[in-house]
């Protein structure tokens, strides 16, 4: 007698994200950006039935069930397209863990990349661009993105700048839209992403002058470094952050400024001088 068994195995795999958030004022812990509902992602095939191979039908046969009659699922956005959906789309990506940068609000190489391994990880064509199907699919796993999921990299729009910004040579800083306007009898020179001190140690507000500059600067109580240093407020100063451009918003300083762009504050530090008059505002 012959018996044939036969043997079915599962692995399933969780993936857990955690950051340890180091800023140029101190270390802070920060959580995951968002966890992912169905498992760590891991680029692979489709797991849907493949269709019957052309060389089993002839030339009479039917088009497979899947595929008869059924129009191909709309386009909704593809590389190279910009905007707030596109934001939208790189958010709850980042919440399944499929994307790790932005959002940027550009459909770029990262967002392709990310997309191709949702619609394989579902069974959808791996086109790479968004289509109805794929969105829907999104849809259903992910949350509505919070206006700081939206920008988690920055990209902001500057608020108005407050009404002591308007004269003389100004560091002008929103805590509402996170950005820093460099003025000069109310022009905006440039403007630039900032983060601000946790909870914890949050960073003051008010009407400040900077009182000291020092390109490589390091923290003393911290070890900690913190270049292009423009110090305002006791130890609070504007400075330029690795971190902040690494991780984005998923954490904070120790009530420093932190700015993620090196090229722009190390413009802006050119130009700063002692004595130039800081507003910390929401």
């Amino acid at each position: 007698m012959r018996t044939t068994g036969v043997w079915r195995s599962g692995v399933a795999a969780t993936a857990l994200a955690a950051l340890t958030v180091v800023s140029g004022c101190t270390i802070q812990p920060a959580g995951p950006p968002g966890t992912s509902p169905d498992g760590s992602p891991s680029v692979g095939g489709s797991s849907s039935a493949a269709a019957p191979s052309p060389a089993r039908r002839s030339p009479g046969d039917a088009k497979p069930p899947s595929s008869a009659g059924q129009p191909a699922p709309k386009v909704l956005w593809s590389p190279g397209d910009r905007g707030m959906d596109v934001r939208e789309l790189q958010a709850r990506l980042r919440q399944v863990l499929w994307l790790y940068e932005g959002p940027t609000g550009t459909y770029d190489a990262s967002t392709v990349y990310a997309v191709k391994g949702f619609q394989g990880k579902r069974g959808l064509p791996k086109t790479g661009t968004t289509d109805s199907a794929t969105w829907q699919r999104l849809l259903g796993m992910t949350r509505e993105p919070g206006k700081w999921d939206l920008y988690a990299s920055g990209g902001q729009p500057a608020a108005q700048p407050d009404p002591r910004c308007l004269t003389g040579r100004v560091l002008c800083i929103s805590k509402t839209s996170r950005t820093l306007r460099w003025m000069i009898d109310g022009r905006t020179v440039s403007t630039m992403a900032v983060r601000f001190g946790t909870e914890y140690t949050p960073t003051r507000e008010g009407v400040f002058d900077v009182y000291f500059k020092s390109r490589h600067h390091v923290s003393t109580i911290y070890d900690s470094p913190m270049p292009y240093a423009m110090f305002f407020s006791g130890g609070q100063a504007v400075h330029y952050s690795a971190d902040f451009a690494g991780t984005g918003y998923y954490g904070g300083s120790h009530g420093c400024v932190n700015v993620r762009d090196e090229g722009k504050i190390a413009a802006l530090f050119a130009q700063v001088r002692d004595g130039d008059k800081v507003v910390v505002y929401w």
